[in-house]
């Protein structure tokens, strides 16, 4: 499928580092710019991973990023929804 094609060309793997110190790489799947801010759409390193993390792009005067979660329920649901018409032709949701 041609989509799939695309999707698998532009995807690209970011390092992040979680609470505890150790780097966690996830692949971006997506950039969704929902009220203002940007959210990325990844998937966990583990092959049966059935959900995707949305963390907020947080830009710096520097010029550098930080990666934020989430808290909002209604953000998170909203930007969810925008990923999953984008890919309803690609991934399987439930």
């Amino acid at each position: 499928m041609e989509n799939e094609e695309i999707l698998e060309e532009e995807a690209s793997i970011i390092s992040l580092t979680d609470e505890e110190g150790n780097e966690v790489e996830f692949e971006l799947i997506d950039s969704v710019d929902y009220e203002n801010a940007e959210y990325l759409i990844l998937l966990p390193p583990d092959d049966e991973a059935s959900e995707v993390v949305i963390l907020e792009v947080e830009p710096h005067a520097d010029g550098s990023e930080s990666y934020v979660t989430v808290n909002d329920e209604g953000t998170l649901n909203a930007v969810y929804e925008i990923f999953k018409e984008r890919f309803k032709d690609i991934f399987t949701f439930e």
